[in-house]
């Protein structure tokens, strides 16, 4: 078996194709909590309070996607490294090792998984000041995970676990898998669907107050769950669930479990209401958001990407 290409550190950032770019970025501006960093024709991108430059990036498109999912490497030395194995595997790179020429710059590649979804990995991003550790505001501190649905999971697996050395923490039944790449219980989790879409992404909260209150804020502003609140057992994190104004689900999350490496054992989950959700107090999930979760089958980067 083939070692891992690159050593990840962290989940950076998620770029989503929007069909309301416009009115999604004032919706994670103004109501999310997310603070905007920069604006060009069509793109809009934005951070937590942590020191991550951006967490989410928007591009306006003709149908809702995912643009690519960025994760953290050390050095500019492992990102050149990490280009060799990935040509030594025959995964041809979509962009050569180099400066990246895009909103906080850094020093990256880019190549596709085989369902053609694009994947950055980078270092020497630019950092900003953090804001108040502690986080008064109940706003995001930084990308927890994202969710994606796959038509074969057990490939999908095979594939982040092989070449990027990520971890599977849990499964539930035979239906998702929750992978990690540091001490998250999971950054990435495949769901199995008839076809490729986004099925979630989820912004960490500082603490289960601040998962609360910012719930309470979307009520004020007339938005309410899609499902949620509540505490899942895979990860034991706390859920909320909602759309953005493209119908995109959007999470927000706290208190996700930590693994200790050696200590940790993969577990099998039964799918039941009483495992989905510990608290019991969001129920199963609605058709209405079972429906936003399937999303619509996203052809991958070679659909839109002009490099």
């Amino acid at each position: 078996m083939s070692e891992p290409v690159v050593r990840l550190r962290a989940l950076r950032s998620v770029t989503l194709r929007s069909t309301a770019c416009a009115d999604a970025g004032e919706f994670y501006r103004e109501v999310w909590g997310l603070r905007q960093v920069e604006q060009d024709t069509g793109a809009v991108w934005l951070r937590g309070t942590s020191s991550e430059h951006h967490v989410l990036q928007l591009q306006q498109a003709e149908r809702n996607a995912l643009g690519k999912v960025a994760f953290a490497v050390a050095t500019p030395r492992e990102i050149d490294e990490a280009a060799s194995r990935l040509v030594a595997q025959g995964i041809p790179l979509v962009t050569e090792p180099g400066k990246l020429d895009q909103v906080g710059g850094g020093y990256g590649l880019r190549f596709a998984d085989p369902e053609g979804r694009l994947i950055e990995l980078s270092a020497d991003v630019f950092a900003v000041t953090p804001d108040d550790p502690d986080g008064h505001p109940a706003v995001p501190r930084k990308l927890a995970h994202v969710v994606l649905n796959t038509a074969d999971i057990d490939a999908a697996c095979e594939f982040y676990t092989r070449v990027l050395g990520m971890r599977i923490s849990d499964w539930s039944e035979h239906q998702m898998a929750f992978l990690r790449c540091n001490a998250d219980h999971h950054v990435i989790a495949f769901n199995q669907a008839p076809f490729a879409s986004v099925n979630h992404v989820a912004y960490e909260m500082a603490s289960i107050d601040h998962f609360m209150r910012g719930i309470g804020r979307l009520r004020h502003n007339g938005i309410s769950p899609l499902w949620g609140p509540g505490r899942h057992g895979p990860g034991s994190n706390t859920f909320g669930y909602f759309a953005d104004p493209a119908g995109l689900v959007c999470e927000y999350t706290s208190e996700v479990e930590q693994v200790v490496e050696d200590a940790w054992l993969c577990r099998v989950w039964r799918r039941t209401p009483e495992l989905s959700d510990l608290w019991g107090t969001a129920g199963p999930p609605s058709k209405d958001v079972r429906t936003h979760m399937a999303g619509v089958p996203d052809p991958g980067y070679t659909a839109w990407w002009r490099g």
